[in-house]
């Protein structure tokens, strides 16, 4: 059964999501709609993107992802389909699609006008239809020409040398985790065996392998299912009670 996830800022109160979901079944009443998540902050893309990156490889090759946030905001350049690692991306050029890898798609297609219509709710009305018919069988070719205007963002990327890796939060969870764009490969290449992990006010010389590793209230790093590191305080806030929000710094200060 074929794949389509549903990711965007739509929130669960309205009728937006069952709305796109009814027309891409209207399509293909035989396709599986998974849903990513809905309450995402409105334009939130940096939020979305990384939900996005963190989740597409753990669907199987060819599933289809729309995407839908900020589908009629100003910054919205039209309505592309993306190829990349053997899945297929529909949503926007607003930038959030560029997020996704660190390198660019094999395929990018801009729709044509001929599949487009003036619509208030353009995620119902143009992206669920191509949608659903790309996981039926159709090739995103099929709908448009090369996109030659891929909107790109830059992320931010820690900075690394033999001394240091300056890093950011990526996410506070809703447990008050920080996830980092700190990666495990970095650190295991330059870690000369002795290290201190400092955020906020606190500091750490060792790293965790789990958030029962320490006791309730205290500072907890470790390298977590994405292999970025995650810090926090087990059974408590770590983002209230450490000061720490998205973009804030983290380092670690390497000893030779």
């Amino acid at each position: 059964m074929a794949i389509v996830t549903f990711l965007s800022d739509f929130g669960d109160k309205d009728y937006y999501v069952p709305a796109v979901k009814a027309k891409i079944l209207a399509i293909n009443p035989q396709l599986n709609i998974i849903d990513i998540a809905h309450n995402i902050e409105p334009f939130d893309i940096a939020h979305a993107a990384f939900l996005l990156r963190s989740t597409f490889r753990d669907f199987p090759k060819g599933t289809v992802h729309l995407v839908a946030l900020n589908t009629t905001g100003s910054i919205t350049h039209g309505f592309i389909g993306i190829k990349l690692e053997e899945h297929i991306f529909i949503g926007p050029n607003n930038g959030i699609l560029s997020l996704l890898a660190d390198q660019d798609p094999g395929i990018m297609v801009q729709f044509a006008d001929i599949h487009l219509k003036d619509s208030t709710f353009p995620a119902k009305d143009i992206l669920a239809p191509i949608a659903g018919k790309v996981a039926s069988g159709a090739a995103i070719h099929d709908f448009g020409g090369p996109l030659t205007n891929f909107r790109k963002l830059m992320p931010r990327h820690p900075k690394a040398t033999r001394e240091k890796i300056v890093g950011h939060v990526l996410r506070v969870d809703c447990y008050g985790n920080l996830i980092t764009n700190i990666r495990k490969d970095i650190f295991d290449t330059l870690n000369p065996g002795k290290f201190t992990v400092e955020f906020g006010r606190e500091s750490l010389t060792k790293l965790h392998k789990g958030y029962d590793q320490v006791e309730p209230g205290d500072c907890f790093a470790f390298f977590n299912s994405l292999d970025l590191l995650e810090i926090g305080i087990y059974h408590g806030d770590g983002g209230g009670l450490l000061g720490l929000k998205y973009d804030s710094m983290i380092q670690i200060n390497f000893e030779a």
